[in-house]
């Protein structure tokens, strides 16, 4: 199909309001790089992620899921096809010491819910800059907890549009990773069976978890979070240190001076600038220490075109 005609099919089964044509996908991530999506949709229902989604499907047009956009780095050449974005599904409902939330409703403001309605469980997610759907799809975690500890189902679309209902054993739930990934689905909703708890204890222990994290991260700085896996037996972030790369720039990215963990953008970097980056650090590592890092963040997009 023709760019037009593809534009003309979208406005027939989704509002014309939630599509964007040739759009900066810089705008959308917090390492603020990024080239242009072909097509970019905001659905705000269900049924037009759906509806997306089959027609993609049939015009064999590719489709890439965003959220936060917060462990992400989009390449230069941007994205082919179709981009949507999951952001305005950001519901929040609380019934008992159940919470149900739309994929694009942040972790952070869920977690804050339930300590609002005093439930526990959720307070790891205080600092977790994700989105419900990208917190699902790795299974986020920090401080000793993760989404498997407290995720009761997930409500997805697969690749033909269909909407699939997966429980907690369902979703597979792993490091970082779950079978959102491994079958290409998109969570539209979950669900978090919590427990009742102690609201000044709560906000307590959340309190606590903040401070650490803004001491200790580069928050100051655009960044695309935590860039590697743990290492079996290992911490990444110490592996980096030990290798002396903090500060080590390429571009304008650098291992960060406050957290190895972390590479920032310190001035006007891209995002081959964070890849060849990533690449040299595995390398360093791998020659000094015989590990092999392998990357949390995710690396899409096409690579930019050689003038």
């Amino acid at each position: 199909m023709h760019k037009e005609d593809i534009l003309k099919a979208l406005e027939a089964i989704v509002p014309s309001n939630i599509i964007k044509v040739d759009e900066p996908l810089k705008r959308y991530t917090y390492t603020e790089t990024g080239g242009q999506a072909d097509y970019y949709l905001s659905p705000t229902k269900y049924e037009h992620v759906q509806a997306i989604v089959k027609f993609a499907n049939h015009h064999e047009i590719p489709i890439t899921y965003l959220g936060n956009g917060s462990n992400i780095i989009i390449r230069e050449g941007g994205i082919r096809g179709i981009v949507i974005s999951l952001l305005s599904l950001d519901h929040i409902e609380v019934s008992d010491n159940v919470i149900i939330t739309g994929s694009g409703a942040a972790i952070i403001d869920v977690s804050r819910k339930a300590r609002d309605y005093a439930l526990t469980g959720l307070e790891f997610a205080c600092g977790i800059p994700g989105s419900i759907g990208g917190a699902v799809f790795m299974n986020a975690g920090a401080y000793g907890g993760e989404v498997k500890d407290c995720i009761d189902y997930a409500l997805c679309v697969n690749e033909q549009g269909d909407l699939i209902q997966l429980t907690n054993q369902e979703l597979e739930l792993d490091y970082r990773n779950s079978i959102v990934q491994k079958q290409h689905l998109v969570v539209l909703e979950a669900s978090f069976s919590l427990t009742p708890g102690n609201q000044h204890e709560i906000q307590t222990k959340m309190d606590d978890l903040t401070e650490r994290r803004e001491t200790k991260q580069p928050l100051e700085y655009p960044s695309c979070g935590s860039v590697f896996q743990r290492p079996p037996g290992h911490f990444a972030g110490k592996l980096i240190q030990d290798s002396e790369l903090q500060g080590h720039r390429i571009g304008g990215v650098e291992v960060s001076t406050k957290h190895a963990g972390f590479m920032v953008n310190v001035d006007n970097g891209t995002a081959t600038d964070y890849e060849d980056l990533i690449h040299y650090v595995q390398q360093v590592v791998k020659d000094k220490f015989e590990i092999d890092l392998h990357p949390e963040v995710r690396i899409i997009g096409d690579y930019p075109s050689k003038q």
